[in-house]
């Protein structure tokens, strides 16, 4: 056997997806999943409608490797309704195979090796991988307390003379916060002050509750130019495993992550496009039965998780909650409960570590996911009384 390394070292500072471990382990213990984001129920009619129809009609073979015209230009309307931006689809709008894949083509397209990278922390699993390959050092910035809110000073000491970017996640998971315009302000201040970039997670920016209001960074003033958007259709229309997802940005930005994109995917599927296409452009009646209905859901697995002994923070957006289990009489970490709770009471969490660079700083927390339907909340619900 050669003494030469087989295996490329940037992959030994991550590990294999804690949420998708979940996932297995529950099908093996036929527990409720309630690690991994996707839904247990139907995704709408009018979009699996429309991908029928497109499969009928033969659009089955290579799109534009940047996107079907009409999504992208559905994309750029719905852009300029919701928020206001006038983008050119032609040259502003990329579609990609999910949002992990616009977040990997991103970050090649513009972190070079020793570039830091400042991230949120509770952060969403992928961002630690992907500046592994990209080459970038990340920097955390904690979000503390139960609204999940930074210090601006510990920011603004995160950001130097090496700083490329930071990754703004809002609505956040798994935490479920929404950055308000004062905090998105501040962070855009610094960006301009050390001349770096956003990019900015917003992939689930129809999920919102109560009061709350998202608020795209790119709308900010002097921040368009500097930020790169990335969202999609997963999460919006259940359909997690069609894998389609976009990046907005200026031209000069957009056109290296198309180079990006170009050789790493192709092209997200020509059929499921027009189907996006047409689910965005019917979409505005949706959206505010896709929050309500939502909403209950949280409040329905809240009550549960509460009167099970949690300690929870009520979630502003996404579909998630980082609940503390801390006051329940358990004896171990976040993964020794979470394997106890797989295991002998049949949910399956995420431990909370994995959503923090400092495992302790997670030890006492799990997360669930609300995005499953009534009936499997009930069921949830009814086995969390055996702790």
């Amino acid at each position: 056997m050669s003494e030469r390394p087989l295996i490329a070292s940037r992959t030994a500072v991550f590990s294999e997806s804690v949420i998708r471990e979940m996932t297995r382990l529950s099908l093996r213990h036929k527990a409720i999943n309630l690690a991994q984001g996707f839904p247990d129920f139907s995704a709408p009619e009018f979009i699996k409608r429309a991908a029928v129809e497109a499969i009928e009609a033969d659009v089955n073979q290579y799109a534009i490797t940047w996107g079907d015209p009409r999504l992208r230009t559905a994309i750029a309307a719905k852009v300029k309704r919701h928020y206001g931006l006038d983008i050119d689809p032609e040259l502003e709008v990329t579609v990609t195979c999910g949002a992990t894949e616009a977040m990997m083509a991103t970050m090649l397209a513009f972190v070079q090796p020793g570039d830091e990278v400042i991230v949120f922390e509770p952060f969403y699993e992928n961002y630690v991988p992907d500046a592994a390959m990209s080459g970038a050092t990340l920097k955390f910035v904690t979000l503390r307390g139960p609204n999940f809110v930074f210090d601006p000073e510990e920011l603004r000491t995160a950001f130097g003379p090496r700083t490329k970017a930071i990754i703004v996640n809002s609505p956040n998971n798994p935490s479920g916060k929404v950055f308000d315009r004062e905090e998105l302000s501040q962070i855009a201040a610094l960006c301009q002050e050390f001349d770096c970039l956003c990019l900015t997670d917003e992939i689930y920016e129809h999920i919102i509750f109560d009061e709350h209001k998202h608020l795209p960074m790119a709308t900010l003033p002097g921040m368009y130019d500097r930020t790169i958007t990335i969202s999609g259709l997963s999460k919006t229309f259940s359909v997690t495993g069609w894998r389609l997802g976009y990046v907005v940005g200026p031209p000069g930005l957009s056109q290296a992550v198309r180079k990006v994109h170009d050789f790493l995917t192709v092209g997200a599927p020509a059929p499921l496009q027009q189907a996006a296409a047409v689910a965005l452009e019917e979409g505005d009646g949706y959206y505010p039965q896709l929050r309500s209905m939502y909403q209950r859901k949280r409040d329905r697995l809240l009550t549960a998780l509460r009167e099970s002994g949690f300690i929870c923070n009520e979630p502003e957006g996404a579909y998630y909650v980082m609940a503390d289990f801390s006051a329940l009489p358990f004896e171990g970490d976040d993964t020794d409960f979470a394997l106890n709770l797989i295991e002998r009471v049949g949910i399956a969490p995420v431990p909370g570590s994995s959503f923090y660079h400092d495992a302790h700083a997670g030890s006492q927390f799990v997360r669930f996911t609300f995005s499953k339907s009534d009936e499997t909340l009930d069921e949830a619900a009814f086995r969390l009384k055996s702790l």
